[in-house]
């Protein structure tokens, strides 16, 4: 019991260098920087080769194994002393959209890093190996889907799909991961976890809103993409009278305003129209085709099928002989309880107010949860802003996350055996 609460005792005192971690952050935004504040890193872009090198160096220099699989994600493992206990990972991504800031996704590989020297210099061993990760292609923008990386080493994408993946300019996802050197040997899933945490800054308004330093994600909202093509007839937008007109643009702007009021029937369900095109987009044409797609999302299957149930009737009425086709389903995914309630016990340890709440965006968490126990910690966006150069979390905030990360993974090591390839169910 003495060694037990010495041990306990040891890990309370540990503590990241907010200053270190605030410098990391500043200093890694040169890469792939415009502007004052903007990121332009796009997945396996010359200014992502330049960042993951950065990355690598690091991690080797606190005495890291440092592996690359097959579509590029980077594993930096830190031994551990008991070798029959698979690795609790820590990671998020180094890409960036192309307008984007200097904290989405990579505040929780840096988190890493600055654990990794966390425990160098206070000479800490931990039980598990540490795996700090970073997930290719998180934000989808170079190449589609997003969430590639982490959705390849789980399953959920074929590789060889992956691969063959272009870019606006024709360049594939293996010619570009060739072309900055990325393409490992190792293949996808091959490092068994006994669990991951990702912190992330919120990426939206609720924790700055309710004052809480810190948000336990209880899990990610399941989304529905519906593309929506409906026809009409080009006219001339002068020769030809209102009543026998076919324009397709009207009957649209009803589907526009029926996926907001669907929305706001399933509480707290969204639903956004995020593309239209019109054709053949020209001021004196009556338009004879528009194209809409439809991004819907809710934290559980019922009210999400709900939804989709909804519209595609309102499409029905409002645009009857709309084609209508779901493009992507994703269902709602729960976090492990065990490892929210360690998340919570940190928080607590520190005096950091926290709050529960699901996640509005995708994180490559999403993947991992369907493989291993996982859970996520969100720290404040100012403004909420995200996707955005403006995109900002004080450093306060940011050590806040990452010692919350910290605790948390020093007690998943020392209060769980962990073994490799076990059910969630039975690892806690």
């Amino acid at each position: 019991m003495t060694n037990a609460l010495q041990s306990i005792e040891a890990v309370c005192s540990l503590s990241i260098d907010a200053d270190r971690l605030w410098s990391d952050i500043l200093g890694t935004a040169r890469f792939g920087a415009f502007g004052e504040t903007g990121m332009n890193r796009l997945a396996l872009s010359l200014s992502d080769g330049q960042v993951r090198g950065w990355f690598e160096a690091e991690c080797r220099a606190f005495g890291c194994t440092v592996e690359i699989d097959r579509i590029g994600n980077i594993f930096a493992t830190l031994p551990g002393s008991e070798p029959n206990l698979a690795s609790i990972a820590v990671g998020s991504h180094l890409d960036t959209q192309p307008g984007g800031g200097r904290f989405d996704g990579i505040l929780g590989v840096l988190a890493g890093v600055e654990i990794l020297r966390v425990l160098k210099t206070s000479g800490k061993q931990l039980r598990h190996p540490l795996t700090i990760v970073n997930w290719t292609n998180e934000e989808g923008s170079r190449f589609s889907p997003a969430m590639m990386g982490s959705g390849v080493f789980c399953g959920v994408h074929d590789i060889e799909v992956a691969y063959a993946r272009m870019d606006k300019d024709g360049v594939t996802v293996d010619e570009a991961l060739e072309a900055i050197g990325y393409r490992g040997e190792h293949a996808p899933g091959y490092l068994p976890m006994a669990a991951y945490l990702e912190l992330h800054i919120e990426q939206g308004p609720v924790l700055e809103a309710d004052g809480s330093a810190v948000g336990i994600v209880t899990g990610v909202q399941g989304l529905r993409w519906l593309d929506i093509r409906i026809g009409g007839t080009e006219a001339h937008a002068g020769a030809f009278p209102m009543p026998l007109r076919k324009d397709a643009l009207v009957p649209a702007a009803k589907v526009i305003l029926a996926c907001e009021s669907v929305a706001l029937r399933h509480t707290p369900g969204v639903a956004t129209v995020g593309y239209a095109h019109v054709a053949p987009n020209s001021r004196n044409v009556v338009p004879g085709e528009v194209r809409l797609e439809v991004d819907m999302r809710h934290p559980e299957e019922s009210g999400l099928a709900a939804m989709e149930r909804d519209l595609t009737e309102e499409i029905e009425r409002l645009a009857p002989g709309a084609e209508v086709s779901v493009v992507w389903r994703k269902a709602p995914v729960v976090f492990d309880a065990a490892l929210r309630g360690v998340i919570r016990r940190a928080a607590a340890e520190l005096s950091l107010s926290a709050l529960d709440m699901v996640s509005g965006a995708g994180h490559d968490a999403a993947h991992l949860a369907g493989k291993v126990p996982t859970a996520m910690i969100f720290v404040p966006s100012r403004e909420g802003l995200s996707h955005n150069e403006r995109e900002y979390s004080t450093p306060q905030q940011c050590a806040d996350g990452a010692n919350l990360l910290l605790r948390s993974m020093l007690h998943a090591d020392e209060l769980f055996d962990i073994q490799p390839e076990m059910d969630s169910n039975d690892v806690f």
